[in-house]
């Protein structure tokens, strides 16, 4: 391709909007383009509308399409669900049923009829009218034909012949229809790329990690990654267990590690609620546990199917007491498979809870990503050599950091429980234990500080507008400073991967370095702003573009908000 494309699908429940992009970027990465796919849906259990956009690219992409250059519309009733979240590019071809008459606000755009039910049913295929669209498209497109049809065949692999047969048939129809052709070849592109979710990177970095225990109550957005280790854990000894909540879940986590396993759940807002008072456990007792949390639109239910990045206050702040934690965030696709070994190395080697930040938009969306980098050393947790009756499950070490003993070790026993407690384990109410316990176990913030100062900087070394984001804002953010920087810009990103404790000496660093200041981030309530003025030394002139969830973040966005371009070419 000589550029770099992006089209939406929109349909309701059942149309296969999804499938189509599924099949759309599966082919594409297979030939060696970068693909993003993002989905959205409506909140109903069943029915209701949903939409598939796919960016493809011959050279390397960090966030989605700003604009579509084409949609398909099975029905304007659903497309006006989700209007307000997908720009139109500017001469944006839309084809629709010929029946359902485009609304005014389309009338800009150059709408096209195209009969997809008729078209499945003439294929002998009539719920096939996705597979249609998806025919269409790759003629627009110039996608790969050969590619297409592979990724039919694997996705379709236990229908019967005959329904295999008919959905060629509908994509032919498709691809045969009359059409505006927007590219005139694709390119050569290269060796297949891998392809993955961020639930999926999630699921098998537990698996790289040496999890062997996961519990989880099934909740948007965060589901797949249940239902991946549910059916992966079994072959290799593990265990899943599906909970009656997700109190339960975190209890069974606490429970399992403490038996001596490696040991996560998943959630999202909701459930990580009702898990506060069990990280408490996690923390006092110092037993090691993994949460999961992929963030969706807030409070309460709010919007289960979007995305946003309003959990931090919960994830940094929420629980009672002094509760040491460790709070970390992951950026993309394959910044999700590191994140969650991170997780498991800090609270296997540091005994306390870790809680990893995703979102709706790194979790459900598919991203190419380069398989050769899934490589991540594993840490263990540490144990004593041989326990004695000298031996102390809490003893005062420089880090914070105890051996810890599993039941039914010799020499190792020890008592444990929510209670505060001294070296032993002994419960104790006295205020000198409970000072020095609760210094202890925040020493272990400090050496995690120090060992993992995990964060991502990018753009020009001498930048003089400096953005500060964290989370799935990091992709748009990446290509928006490169086309700043490209049109004479000085503009670089700190993307800090740990959230509690933060790196801050290098983040500090980073913004006494540069002139301006603009924080950006998908939070109405400005948390990640007011976080870090909590911890750190901002600027008075710090610029803040901050707003709610549920519509993704665009490079259009970034570079407005960054409000450099004009002082460059001034």
């Amino acid at each position: 391709m000589s550029e770099d494309v992006t089209f939406s699908i929109v349909g309701s429940g059942g149309d296969g909007a999804v499938v189509a992009g599924d099949l759309a970027a599966m082919a594409c990465a297979a030939v060696g383009l970068h693909v993003i796919k993002t989905e959205a849906y409506g909140p109903q259990i069943r029915g209701g509308e949903s939409s598939s956009t796919v960016r493809i690219s011959p050279v390397p992409i960090a966030a989605q399409g700003d604009a579509s250059d084409a949609l398909i519309v099975f029905r304007f009733a659903d497309f006006a669900r989700f209007r307000s979240e997908m720009p139109l590019a500017e001469g944006c071809i839309v084809l629709h049923e010929p029946d359902d008459a485009p609304p005014p606000e389309l009338a800009a755009f150059r709408c096209v009829p195209v009969p997809f039910g008729q078209l499945a049913k003439d294929a002998g295929a009539p719920g096939a009218k996705n597979i249609v669209a998806l025919g269409l498209l790759a003629a627009m497109f110039a996608l790969p034909v050969d590619s297409i049809r592979t990724a039919m065949r694997k996705r379709f692999r236990k229908r019967e012949a005959s329904i295999i047969d008919a959905n060629f048939r509908a994509f032919d129809i498709g691809f045969s229809f009359p059409s505006p052709r927007l590219r005139a070849e694709t390119q050569s592109e290269g060796q297949s790329r891998l392809l993955m979710s961020g639930n999926e990177a999630t699921a098998f970095a537990a698996l790289h990690a040496g999890c062997s225990f996961f519990a989880g109550y099934p909740i948007t957005p965060s589901t797949e990654i249940l239902q991946l280790l549910g059916e992966w854990l079994p072959k290799i000894g593990g265990t899943c267990l599906q909970t009656e909540d997700e109190l339960a879940a975190i209890g069974a986590v606490v429970g399992a590690s403490f038996a001596g396993s490696k040991a996560m759940t998943a959630t999202s807002g909701p459930g990580l609620s009702l898990m506060s008072e069990m990280l408490g456990l996690s923390s006092i007792a110092e037993i090691p546990s993994v949460v999961v949390n992929v963030q969706r639109g807030g409070p309460s239910t709010g919007i289960p199917t979007k995305s946003e990045q309003s959990d931090l206050f919960h994830a940094v702040y929420g629980g009672h007491g002094d509760m040491p934690r460790v709070v970390l965030g992951c950026c993309d696709v394959e910044d999700a498979f590191h994140t969650t070994i991170d997780a498991f190395n800090i609270a296997e080697e540091f005994q306390l809870p870790v809680i990893v930040l995703s979102d709706q938009l790194i979790a459900q969306r598919r991203e190419t990503i380069d398989a050769a980098s899934l490589v991540h050393d594993v840490v263990q947790r540490r144990v004593p050599q041989e326990p004695d009756e000298s031996y102390r499950r809490y003893a005062m070490t420089e880090d914070g950091v105890s051996a810890m003993t599993v039941p039914g070790i010799a020499g190792g026993m020890y008592q444990t429980n929510g209670l505060e407690h001294d070296e032993q384990g002994r419960p104790s109410s006295m205020f000198i234990t409970h000072e020095r316990m609760n210094a202890k176990r925040h020493r272990k913030l400090d050496a995690i500080a120090e060992k993992y100062p995990l964060f991502r900087r990018f753009g020009a070394a001498d930048a003089e507008v400096g953005i500060l984001c964290w989370g799935s804002s990091a992709g748009p953010v990446a290509e928006a400073i490169e086309a700043m920087n490209a049109k004479g810009a000085r503009v670089a990103a700190f993307v800090p991967r740990i959230l509690a404790p933060l790196p801050l000496q290098e983040l500090q660093a980073f913004i006494d370095s540069c002139a301006r200041i603009v924080i950006i981030e998908l939070s109405y309530e400005e948390q990640f702003h007011r976080y870090l003025r909590s911890l750190i030394t901002l600027p008075p002139e710090t610029d803040v573009h901050a707003r709610s969830g549920a519509k993704a973040l665009s490079v259009t966005e970034v570079i407005e908000a960054a409000a450099v371009l004009e002082e460059v070419t001034a």
